[in-house]
């Protein structure tokens, strides 16, 4: 398993890091699994959110365990002060522990609801007393959508985030201005030397309407599921040296194949010529769930 540095933070972390969002809604046993399959695979970042189900309370059973040798990182997707000092306080008791490595602002997507977070009374302050208060140890955030790159832009004007979770794939990099708000963030990040982390790796398109398979996995896109492609999307994230890690999609069985990826990368143009033929490769932000 590759590792590489998370920015000023100086913490050597696995490329693949274990999202929460997977365990969500996954019995016992599966989480236990992911996991268990996690950890035989050298990954050492495990990620979660407050609303992620039950992820938080599948993560803690293992704390006592493995907390010593992992970063941890969880989120607030609350915007008030106040609600998210509470709900900070609640993350830490699920997860069993007195403190995480990074506390993130969840799904920040657009400058109104940049303004909300960081504005007056708003998360950041939550975030930034719980830092003080040694309950976390960085701040970072993260968002979804087309406007996410400029948002996280603009973000790192307002604040020095230690971290950015942001999309990154070879289908949006397609779109030329998603391109240049990606370069531009990527410029902000090295300057400020935050760590960079990317989802919607394996991302293939929205889920068809009507279509004949349903709703395969519990990811709110249809990610890819045939290793050839989750192999190709995997190494064009990984070739980007700004890219500290990855985090792997919300959905139990698509652990492994992604797991799998870990030590075999392709180059970018090995890749490149892999995703350009995906049958129906699109953005999953054509529509996005409210």
């Amino acid at each position: 398993m590759e590792h590489r540095r998370l920015g000023r933070l100086g913490r050597e972390n696995s490329v693949l890091i274990l999202g929460g969002a997977a365990l969500a809604e996954a019995t016992e046993e599966d989480s236990d699994r992911a996991i268990q399959q996690a950890l035989d695979a050298g990954v050492d970042h495990f990620d979660t959110a407050a609303d992620y189900g039950d992820s938080e309370l599948q993560y803690g059973r293992w704390m006592p365990e493995i907390r010593d040798r992992i970063f941890l990182s969880t989120k607030t997707g609350l915007r008030e002060k106040d609600a998210a000092k509470r709900q900070i306080q609640d993350s830490l008791e699920r997860l069993r522990v007195d403190n995480v490595d990074l506390l993130q602002l969840h799904s920040v997507g657009d400058i109104e609801d940049l303004d909300r977070a960081t504005g007056p009374g708003g998360s950041l302050e939550a975030a930034i007393e719980a830092k003080e208060e040694g309950l976390v140890g960085a701040i970072g955030i993260t968002g979804h959508g087309d406007g996410a790159p400029s948002t996280h832009l603009e973000a790192l004007r307002r604040y020095p985030f230690e971290t950015v979770l942001t999309p990154w794939n070879y289908i949006l990099s397609t779109d030329e201005g998603y391109r240049a708000d990606y370069e531009a963030l990527v410029e902000e990040v090295r300057r400020q030397d935050a760590g960079l982390m990317i989802i919607k790796t394996i991302s293939r398109r929205n889920w068809p309407e009507g279509g004949a398979d349903g709703q395969r996995y519990t990811t709110w896109y249809e990610p890819f599921d045939q290793q050839e492609y989750i192999d190709a999307a995997v190494s064009w994230v990984l070739s980007h040296e700004e890219v500290t890690g990855l985090a792997m999609a919300g959905d139990v069985t698509i652990v492994p194949m992604i797991l799998e990826t870990g030590g075999q990368m392709m180059s970018r143009e090995e890749a490149e010529q892999v995703l350009s033929r995906a049958p129906d490769y699109s953005s999953p932000f054509i529509s996005m769930p409210i």
